[in-house]
């Protein structure tokens, strides 16, 4: 199984007057663990060059234990937490949209929402961990089993110690 995958997605979102869409959203932020999760170089600040390709800081840097017990707790805490904000039980979730890092992340965040293994959509033995496109790619390839007014929980942890959770109603 890969770690780390090539893909990207995106997901187009409209307004809707059915009271379908974004219901709520939780993000939250913790800057002390982004030692822990980095990709030193790239972007504007450190651009990747020809000159610099090779250099280990253009690569993603994880401290995996400490990695871990940190987003299997958060991620598993924001679900729960929109849950409750929302007055939703396992009953009510009718999936659970988790970002594909790891099983046993994903396996905790459903069982401390109560939910079962059919309501959870799992794509990472086939792509692995693609960061930021792994909700949007779980969405595309569950499409067809998704319906008008399903209650959904997407669910994520990512670089610099970032996770949150949104509750959605699905518009279509």
């Amino acid at each position: 199984m890969c770690i780390f995958g090539d893909g990207c997605a995106g997901v187009l979102l409209e307004p809707d007057q059915e009271g379908n869409g974004i219901i709520d959203s939780i993000l939250k932020a913790d800057g002390s663990g982004r030692e822990l999760l980095i990709q030193k170089h790239g972007g504007s600040a450190f651009p990747i060059t020809k000159e610099n390709v090779g250099h280990p800081d253009n690569f993603i840097f994880q401290e995996g234990r400490s990695v871990f017990k940190f987003a299997v707790t958060k991620m598993a805490d924001v679900s729960a937490e929109i849950m409750e904000r929302n007055n939703l039980t396992g009953e009510d979730v009718d999936w659970l949209v988790p970002h594909q890092a790891n099983l046993r992340i994903i396996d905790a965040t459903a069982n401390r929402m109560g939910l079962t293994k059919d309501k959870v959509m799992i794509n990472i033995e086939k792509y692995g961990n693609t960061t930021s496109g792994t909700i949007p790619l779980c969405l595309w390839e569950w499409e067809k089993k998704l319906k008008k007014g399903d209650n959904i929980v997407l669910a994520a942890f990512g670089g610099g110690f970032t996770w949150g959770s949104v509750y959605l109603k699905w518009a279509y």
